[in-house]
């Protein structure tokens, strides 16, 4: 055999049906990421207290939430494509009937549906994206597909606050309609993963036995909970910590450069780190790189804790390190944590596995709103940081087990 008859593995990027998935990922995720410091702000403008302006939001996440657990069954009955395609309607559709009113009522409306919407594409996105490579290269897509969500919020959340001062919030709009465009790749998709679906009809059937038994019923059911609540939890764990400082690192810091400079390195320290240690998972495992993550991200914290004590005197240098690890922490675990739960299901089951990762993403991050803002309220900022770094350290056990792994 001669050194050029060897096959050369596609690059996961240009597998078939992943150019659709990540256009149609960057276009939906681009619009949801524009509207969210700005559609706030709008509501204020309308009259909204500050309390009101954060159910803007609060509203959007708590529907995508109850929306989530009923997506696979959705895929199911009607198919990825017009399922796709309803949920990217549904989540820039109405960003265009923003610019009706800045009531409060009237906004409050658009954002559920919307969250019907990002319920959809969050739980389908990373279904498919699961389905169209294999396992051995879950990582790399999964990092790939990071990668579609972050370099839009990364170019996107500060241009749009600076569309609505400069231009006007319908600028802003416009952009949060960009999933409509997201429409026309997912006949392509849908068409791809048919096809992949009837290839491995053909297969014969592989001796392979699961490391875990699948019995049906109630066992099952019970099995595959237990399966996947420990990635949820160590996710939760961290986009707890995440999601409290995406909101509040303007309030805890003293210095706008400083709080701007941070932010900035929190979002492109996890996009890349989630980009990268996808392939480095596929080569050496996921679950190895658990539980230093974890750690990171409790030093992270604690740095981030220790920066913020003075409110009138932020340490900026331990400021930015600490957001830096945070956002190490926060990409890596995102990426790991889905290989994990992937990896604990059959093929059938990657919807399910996909649901239970985003509700765990999302309720995380509801979570860290909520509690840290209490506790800064009723203690300061520096406790409540060392609250989301105590919780993060109850989820180290969790790093040092073993999931189990299923083939299909």
């Amino acid at each position: 055999m001669t050194q050029n008859s060897v096959d050369v593995p596609t690059p996961v990027w240009r597998a078939p049906g992943m150019p659709a998935l990540l256009v149609l990922t960057a276009a939906g995720f681009g619009g949801f990421v524009a509207l969210i410091p700005v559609v706030p702000l709008w509501a204020v403008q309308g009259g909204a207290t500050e309390a009101g302006s954060g159910l803007v939001n609060g509203l959007l996440l708590i529907v995508t939430v109850m929306t989530q657990p009923f997506v696979p069954r959705l895929l199911d009955r009607f198919g990825t494509g017009r399922v796709l395609a309803v949920g990217l309607a549904l989540l820039g559709a109405p960003a265009l009937l923003l610019i009706i009113s800045d009531q409060l009522a009237w906004i409050l409306a658009i954002s559920a549906v919307r969250g019907i919407g990002f319920g959809i594409l969050t739980v389908t996105g990373s279904t498919v994206v699961a389905n169209l490579v294999d396992r051995a290269q879950h990582g790399a897509a999964v990092g790939i597909y990071g990668a579609a969500i972050a370099v839009p919020q990364i170019i996107l959340v500060p241009t749009a606050s600076f569309l609505a001062d400069t231009v006007g919030f319908w600028a802003v709009f416009v952009i949060g309609a960009l999933p409509l465009l997201g429409i026309s790749s997912a006949p392509r998709l849908a068409r791809v993963l048919r096809e992949q679906s009837a290839a491995r009809d053909l297969l014969p059937p592989t001796d392979a036995t699961p490391v875990v038994s699948v019995d049906g019923g109630k066992s099952e059911r019970r099995s595959l909970a237990i399966s996947l609540l420990r990635p949820m939890i160590l996710l939760s764990g961290v986009t707890l910590a995440g999601g409290a400082l995406l909101t509040f690192a303007p309030q805890m810091s003293s210095s706008p450069a400083a709080t701007a400079g941070a932010l900035a390195l929190l979002t492109l320290s996890a996009a890349i780190t989630r980009w990268s240690i996808g392939g480095i998972s596929d080569r050496f495992g996921a679950e190895r790189f658990l539980w230093p993550l974890v750690v990171v991200s409790v030093v992270g914290l604690l740095a981030i804790a220790a920066a913020v004590r003075d409110p009138n005197a932020t340490g900026i240098l331990l400021f930015l390190v600490g957001m830096t690890l945070l956002g190490i922490a926060y990409g890596g675990l995102q990426n790991l944590t889905l290989v994990i739960s992937l990896a604990a299901v059959k093929r059938k089951q990657y919807g399910t596995a996909s649901a239970a990762w985003n509700i765990g993403f999302d309720l995380g991050t509801a979570l860290g709103s909520v509690l840290i803002g209490t506790l800064a309220t009723a203690f300061s900022f520096p406790p409540a940081v060392l609250a989301a770094a105590a919780i993060a350290l109850l989820t180290l056990p969790l790093a040092f087990l073993r999931g189990p792994k299923v083939s299909d």
